[in-house]
């Protein structure tokens, strides 16, 4: 983990130094943009430490995978559900048959798109940069990485959810299937939340989420009927997720919802972000009895991301500061209850070494 810890220590200070020495502001006066070349910088680093790895998760599996590509016939790509993550890697081996470079490669496409989001809708970049990779949602890409980069693919897709334009969102979408088809939920969830935040429909799927956790043997097949793939995980029984993980992911939220109203007034489209934050902790609340569950993060985390950036603001100036490094401190606490004591987390690469 060293390595991860002394990229975390990089990436937090160039993005804040990105900050301190802004481009300009945009929305008004609300949002500063940080410095462009700088935050270059900082993506090259997540991009270089999550690209050169050779374990963590199922990196082993997609690089034995990645060995077996020339053998595909077409009769293989055209019954292929995901046929946009076969195509991405009989082109890559076409360069070589090194499987290091489709490791780096969603590592590029993953962590640019997010960086790119989040350098344009966060309020305080460096701290939307901290809590991705202390939150676990850094590690995230790394284990599940073909799922991750289908939800940096929808992640992109905010600027349509936020302005409304579907058609060019549902695009991103099916791009997004073609490499995990279970970004195919996304689609009715774009109606979900193209709407005000905290309303009655707020409450009611908050309702119906603590519903399915206390209900779910109940309604278990239901769930799992509706979201696709994840039908033949409905009879694994290793437990749910852990109860401080679901804390982490709601209680931004919970901020959110008591300073609902200077949000609005510093960040007027943030009630889509809340929304989509919202669902996030809806699936972690369920997984509370399926860890399945857990990994809808991958499409809804980063939302939690940039609403964290916005949550210092929704305090009173002089508390502000403090409540700033309440944050640093817990994630990082977090961080390394999750990756060291409970994961014991070993990090190794071909290329870097520490």
């Amino acid at each position: 983990m060293t390595l991860i810890w002394i990229n975390l220590a990089l990436v937090y200070s160039l993005s804040l130094v990105s900050r301190v020495f802004p481009l300009s502001t945009t929305m008004g006066s609300s949002l500063v943009k940080p410095n462009k070349i700088i935050a270059f910088f900082v993506a090259c680093l997540l991009i270089l430490v999550s690209g050169l790895r050779k374990n963590i998760g199922d990196t082993y599996f997609y690089k034995l995978t990645y060995t077996n590509v020339p053998t595909y016939t077409w009769e293989h790509i055209s019954s292929a559900k995901e046929k946009g993550f076969i195509f991405l890697q009989l082109l890559l081996n076409k360069i070589t048959p090194d499987p290091q470079i489709l490791i780096f490669t969603t590592a590029l496409l993953t962590n640019a798109l997010i960086v790119m989001v989040l350098y344009r809708y966060s309020k305080l970049f460096e701290l939307s940069i901290y809590t991705y990779i202390t939150s676990g949602l850094y590690i995230i890409s790394m284990n599940g990485m073909r799922q991750f980069l289908a939800g940096a693919i929808l992640f992109a897709g905010t600027k349509y959810l936020m302005e409304g334009n579907w058609k060019r969102y549902m695009l991103l979408v099916l791009l997004a299937s073609s490499i995990h088809q279970s970004a195919l939920i996304l689609i009715p969830i774009y109606f979900i939340v193209r709407r005000k935040a905290w309303t009655k429909t707020t409450m009611l799927l908050l309702a119906a989420a603590i519903f399915a956790a206390i209900g779910y043997n109940q309604i278990s097949s239901v769930i799992f009927e509706s979201v696709g793939d994840y039908g033949q995980y409905q009879d694994f029984q290793e437990g749910g997720a852990n109860i401080i993980r679901v804390v982490v992911q709601t209680a931004p939220l919970l901020v959110a919802y008591f300073g609902r109203k200077k949000l609005r007034e510093l960040f007027p489209k943030s009630d889509y972000i809340v929304n989509m934050a919202l669902l996030g902790s809806i699936f972690m609340i369920i997984s509370l009895q399926n860890w399945i569950f857990a990994r809808f993060i991958i499409y809804f985390g980063l939302y939690n991301v940039i609403i964290l950036s916005w949550v210092v603001h929704l305090f009173v100036k002089r508390e502000q500061k403090l409540i700033y490094y309440v944050l640093l401190i817990c994630y990082l606490a977090y961080s390394y209850y999750e990756n060291v004591i409970s994961l014991n987390l070993n990090y190794l690469s071909d290329y870097l070494s520490f």
